[in-house]
């Protein structure tokens, strides 16, 4: 079966779904692709994403295609991508989005770290709090209605260029209080930013997300994460077999702004064990407006 990576969707360009045209491509990830599409009868540009049925041989890969477009139709928030419509033809399986004019954190921390003058490789720190504020905002609001994302990591939050807010997309492998695969002992998920219980293949909860927000934090306030260099598989298994050990360093050993009020965060939010975790995220929100206050109060 071929992977989406080498797939051509040429024959998509153009091509008409519904009320809704297929422009061009704007990129590839696990579960498909995505376009740049034209509502023909609101005459506005919209979000498609594509995922070929030739690419989803398996029944548990289309039902995830079809919960996912039902997971973010009954999220609405203002720090969650919206979705306008979801169906399907006989080639592919399709979601109408919001488009957002902007580059997700990934690109933008790639960017910064191109910068000449290494004291601007980093995100302002204000930007950073606001940025994950906004992050653990659109989660509680997931949480609340049964809704994990599963596969947060900076790709997946998307930064709009006029208000610099925060959108998180991709619910690709959300689970839901409602759904339960076949195939649940499957490991989903991005190494870096998998928590030791994914990575196990145990069940999970809405922890799982906060330690993927500990790990982005982290990473944003100290421009690189301590982390060997190994495959995504030694990742993997590393965190399966000696979790504690995934990060070389403490954060406040890797940029001097790591105050160890805001060590602490990172640290509690990245414990391994998700009972030593924050309960939730606005337990993770308190413990950051207070850290932040507290760098406020020594700067």
């Amino acid at each position: 079966m071929p992977q989406n990576r080498d797939f051509n969707y040429r024959s998509a360009i153009g091509r008409e779904f519904g009320n809704f045209v297929i422009v061009r491509e704007i990129g590839r990830g696990a579960m498909g692709a995505v376009f740049l599409g034209y509502q023909k009868t609101l005459k506005r540009q919209v979000a498609i994403k594509l995922l070929p049925k030739a690419l989803a041989g398996n029944q548990m890969a289309q039902q995830q295609f079809r919960d996912e477009a039902e997971t973010i139709a009954i999220l609405d928030h203002p720090n969650i991508i919206t979705i306008f419509e979801t169906g399907e033809d006989e080639d592919y399986f399709f979601q109408v989005m919001h488009l957002v004019d902007g580059q997700d954190l990934a690109q933008l921390m790639a960017r910064l770290q191109r910068h000449p003058v290494p004291t601007r490789r980093l995100l302002p720190r204000k930007h950073v709090f606001r940025l994950i504020d906004e992050i653990l905002a659109g989660l509680a609001h997931a949480h609340e209605v049964g809704v994990i994302h599963q596969d947060l990591k900076p790709a997946n939050i998307l930064i709009g260029n006029r208000d610099g807010r925060a959108l998180i997309a991709d619910f690709g492998i959300a689970k839901t209080m409602q759904i339960e695969y076949a195939a649940k002992g499957m490991v989903v998920g991005t190494p870096i930013y998998l928590s030791p219980e994914q990575a196990s293949a145990r069940d999970t909860d809405h922890r799982t997300d906060l330690y993927a927000v500990g790990v982005i934090l982290f990473e944003l306030l100290a421009g690189k994460l301590p982390i060997r260099d190994e495959d995504a598989r030694q990742t993997v298994l590393r965190k399966v077999r000696d979790p504690g050990s995934f990060f070389l360093e403490r954060p406040g050993a890797c940029h001097p702004g790591i105050t160890p009020a805001l060590e602490r965060v990172i640290l509690k939010a990245t414990a391994t064990r998700p009972q030593q975790r924050y309960r939730d995220c606005d337990e993770f929100r308190a413990a950051l407006d207070q850290a932040t206050l507290e760098q406020a109060m020594a700067s």
